[in-house]
């Protein structure tokens, strides 16, 4: 079975733990043998871009100790074999230019997405 993780929703989470929780059950199920990809839309391109950096962030005496390095983490799943694909569109409305991504995406425009839909046996849209 192949199965595509549809991340739209950006920072879930990741004021709790380190980690999104739909990057992190990817890591793990590809891990295991599922046959996983990913596209990120929406908020979520923003996980590709390098060079962000939450250290120091605090919510009264509340520290982030452990805070999330979303794009390492992003490319780790690119590193493991899984296809990472990121909507054009979606980073040019967020002034996000090219060589501020991690390597390995394989982009595609908004009206490519339906077309991507039907190479996968499951969808799950978070």
């Amino acid at each position: 079975m192949k199965a595509l993780n549809i991340i739209e929703t950006a920072y879930r989470a990741t004021l709790e733990e380190q980690d999104d929780p739909v990057v992190w059950i990817t890591h793990a199920m590809k891990g295991a043998g599922a046959d996983l990809s990913v596209l990120l839309r929406g908020n979520a391109v923003n996980y590709c871009v390098t060079g962000q950096d939450a250290s120091g962030l605090e919510f009264g005496d509340e520290k982030q100790t452990a805070p999330p390095n979303l794009a390492g983490d992003v490319s780790g799943l690119v590193g493991k074999g899984v296809d990472v694909y990121v909507v054009d569109e979606d980073l040019a409305e967020r002034g996000i230019e090219a060589g501020e991504l991690i390597d390995g995406l394989k982009h595609l425009g908004r009206s490519d997405v339906a077309k991507l839909l039907g190479n996968f046996d499951q969808v799950w849209h978070w």
